[in-house]
């Protein structure tokens, strides 16, 4: 029997500690090729845009497609869990808050493995849900003292430095500019819609950790090209899906195709087949574009908590073709 999950629902049982831990465990998979990811395809509709992305975890016995809207400026997220060895389709999962919490969490295994491990200052770019959950990821894998913020509504960003101070008990400041919240952070996150860079060259310092997961669209980007240059370790989630759609690589990238070669996987340097950081003084960069893989494992999670705690709504699906 099919279990659908409301939003609601998943924001009762799905935590950032459970995140953290359900994606660092697929990204090791995946290093180990246990878990295949295909990448995001979309195609164009009047008003938008129809994602859809999927994953399979050889190991664990599941797949999981994502897939969802963007129309008129309103979005829509849902992923769909399979069982491999049935073909049944377990659960159907309303996902916005878990793809928030999951992109955060990839943003957290990455700073686990890369940035200082003294790292204490943080800095964030946006002030949306993304941005509230990249903060919250970092905050559960370093101990941050303080963490600086800009959006460009001052309104939000007073609003955001004060609900996050209260939830993770450490300082946060709002910054009057992207580069006065960048300039000698250890740990930079940009969560914005932005087409144009929010993050300069001159703004990066050596020892640096840099998570940029706000755009996924070949001419659009987060950082310059003299940012991506600064990077001495870059790592991403998928290099075929970078390829596509990790605007700030493509740009900086442009009439130089060899320097893809010296980006790593993140799912290689969780796994130990590829070097992260091998000293403080190297700026690390997480190209993030999001991967089903991560929605797989957190809808692992949220479909075993969902029968624990006796949620959800049963939907008969197939049951006559099945009894035929």
């Amino acid at each position: 029997m099919t279990i659908h999950i409301n939003e609601s629902e998943v924001r009762s049982v799905l935590t950032m500690a459970l995140a953290l831990e359900a994606v660092e465990d697929s990204l090791r998979k995946q290093g180990r090729d246990e878990v295949v990811v295909q990448p995001r395809r979309r195609f164009e509709l009047p008003q938008g845009f129809f994602h859809y992305m999927a994953a399979a975890d050889y190991s664990a016995g599941y797949i999981a497609e994502k897939q969802y809207t963007y129309v008129s400026g309103k979005i829509r997220f849902l992923v769909l869990l399979y069982e491999m060895a049935t073909g049944d389709l377990l659960a159907l999962i309303e996902a916005d808050y878990m793809g928030q919490l999951r992109t955060g969490a990839a943003s957290g295994v990455a700073t686990k493995f890369l940035s200082r491990a003294d790292a204490r200052v943080a800095a964030i770019i946006g002030t949306g849900g993304q941005a509230r959950t990249q903060l919250e990821a970092v905050a559960g894998v370093r101990k941050l003292q303080s963490a600086r913020v800009f959006g460009r509504d001052t309104v939000r960003r007073e609003e955001f430095c004060a609900e996050m101070a209260e939830r993770l008990n450490i300082t946060v400041y709002a910054a009057s500019s992207a580069a006065e919240a960048i300039q000698g952070a250890d740990i930079v996150c940009t969560a914005t819609t932005t087409s144009q860079p929010v993050v300069s060259g001159p703004d990066i310092s050596p020892g640096m950790h840099i998570n940029a997961i706000g755009v996924n669209h070949a001419h659009k980007r987060e950082l310059d090209g003299e940012a991506i240059s600064r990077a001495d370790v870059i790592v991403t989630d998928s290099l075929e899906q970078s390829q596509q759609e990790a605007g700030d690589l493509i740009m900086a990238f442009a009439g130089e195709g060899s320097r893809w070669a010296a980006v790593k996987r993140l799912a290689d340097v969780v796994d130990g087949k590829a070097p992260g950081r091998t000293d403080d003084t190297q700026v690390t960069l997480f190209k993030s574009n999001g991967i089903a893989s991560w929605d797989l494992a957190a809808a692992v999670k949220v479909l075993a908590l969902a029968r624990q705690n006796g949620l959800g709504r049963k939907l008969p699906l197939w049951a006559s073709t099945r009894d035929a």
